[in-house]
């Protein structure tokens, strides 16, 4: 039996919108993991210069919550500034999600996320760390 990474995500097949299984041993490397897998499905190529920085806080609200607000702010990065993101620093305390985050202007994406999804969202402790599959309408 082939064991999975520590942390990682996988395209799901769905129907009409895209799925993705993401993995991580904690949950702000489950929001690293879930921004790349979603960066990987929309097949983002960047600029390699020049790099832009940017920083955002967001209220630590229930697991999914903040992972959907989290996602949707970087496809708001990517739809408005034209820019996304491959260098992750996430800090979580008692009241907040503080992103750092890394990244150049878009210079490719082949496919279009609309949004991403409450749809069967529910992060998971498992033996080896946290779980969720996450469904992005197209």
């Amino acid at each position: 039996m082939v064991s999975k990474p520590s942390s990682g995500f996988q395209e799901i097949d769905h129907t009409a919108d895209w799925e993705l299984q993401v993995w991580a041993p904690d949950f702000p490397a489950l929001l690293e993991c879930a921004a790349r897998g979603m960066s990987a499905l929309t097949e983002i190529t960047l600029a390699k210069e020049p790099r832009v920085f940017r920083e955002f806080v967001l209220p630590r609200t229930d697991r999914e919550t903040l992972l959907v607000d989290f996602l949707s702010e970087l496809l708001f990065f990517a739809e408005h500034q034209g820019i996304a993101f491959d260098t992750y620093n996430l800090k979580l305390n008692a009241n907040s999600l503080v992103a750092s985050v890394e990244g150049a202007a878009i210079e490719n994406q082949a496919k279009e996320i609309k949004a991403v999804t409450y749809h069967r969202l529910s992060v998971q402790s498992t033996d080896r760390g946290l779980e969720v599959n996450l469904v992005f309408d197209v």
